[in-house]
């Protein structure tokens, strides 16, 4: 882990597993780590990153206005497979959510990475592919994908493959933008006072 550690605290950018599927992350606060994930996944730059945080106070700390239930669905669901929306506050640079008025959070559930994410600060952590091919699982295949230009940790065995959830808590009413592991009737139940 030290290693791993190394290479982030030098802006470098490293695969990681989550419960679901591989992430290429690096330093959040980092812009010149942040474009090194865009150019080596090529991705399109309006597509915005989420922020993988350690805890909720980090929660707060990057957004605003959040809805008076939001530690109830963080104590529920995070570290997990969800991914929540929620108004950015000045605090989250241009590089990470493209200029939008919203950036996404994520506490991924694997003992390595979290720590990571503990120890480095927020990192960026999208799914370890070249841009619109399928999500990462296959560690040897994912380092075959990068061509050798990024290293990391591997644990094929612990990974779904199914995305996380996300949801949108900015508005009035709660919207799941992408279906995945965690449903909404699951959401519903644990959380009734979110509206959908």
């Amino acid at each position: 882990m030290d290693d791993l550690k190394r290479i982030l605290d030098s802006g470098g950018a490293v695969i990681l597993p989550t419960e679901t599927v591989y992430g290429i992350f690096a330093k959040a606060l980092d812009e010149e780590a942040v474009n090194r994930v865009y150019t080596l996944k090529k991705r399109p730059r309006e597509k915005a990153l989420n922020l993988n945080v350690g805890n909720f106070e980090n929660i707060l700390k990057f957004s605003k206005n959040q809805p008076k239930y939001l530690e109830k669905v963080y104590n529920r669901f995070m570290p997990g497979p969800l991914t929540i929306i929620l108004e950015a506050n000045d605090n989250v640079p241009y590089w990470i959510n493209s200029g939008l008025k919203t950036v996404g959070f994520r506490v991924p559930n694997h003992p390595v990475t979290l720590e990571l994410i503990k120890q480095c600060g927020p990192l960026i952590g999208p799914s370890a592919n070249i841009s619109g091919q399928v999500s990462g699982r296959n560690y040897l295949a994912i380092l075959e994908a990068f061509d050798q230009k990024v290293t990391g940790f591997s644990d094929d065995v612990a990974l779904t493959g199914r995305d996380s959830t996300i949801l949108d808590l900015t508005g009035h009413k709660a919207k799941i933008l992408r279906q995945g592991t965690i449903t909404r009737e699951e959401i519903s139940l644990a959380v009734p006072e979110i509206v959908f």
